[in-house]
């Protein structure tokens, strides 16, 4: 799933201010692949959006592609 890595990464790095402190890291399980993502605490706000919308979206985008590989991923975001 390193794709997904890599695509996720893409797209926060495009949303946020400091794009240097973006870090994912990837808890691979039997049946579910956790990515949990940290940004800078200013970048928080950004990632989430209004009502949680931006964050859906990602997790919208990681669920069709994962999906189309078989398998399971979530999206954490840790603040």
């Amino acid at each position: 799933m390193e794709n997904l890595k890599e695509l996720i990464e893409f797209i926060v790095k495009a949303i946020v201010d400091d794009p240097s402190e973006v870090k994912i890291s990837e808890i691979a399980g039997d049946k579910i692949t956790l990515f949990e993502l940290r940004v800078a605490k200013t970048d928080i706000g950004k990632v989430i959006g209004k009502h949680g919308r931006t964050a859906g979206a990602i997790r919208t985008i990681m669920n069709a592609v994962s999906t189309r590989q078989g398998k399971r991923a979530e999206l954490e975001i840790i603040e």
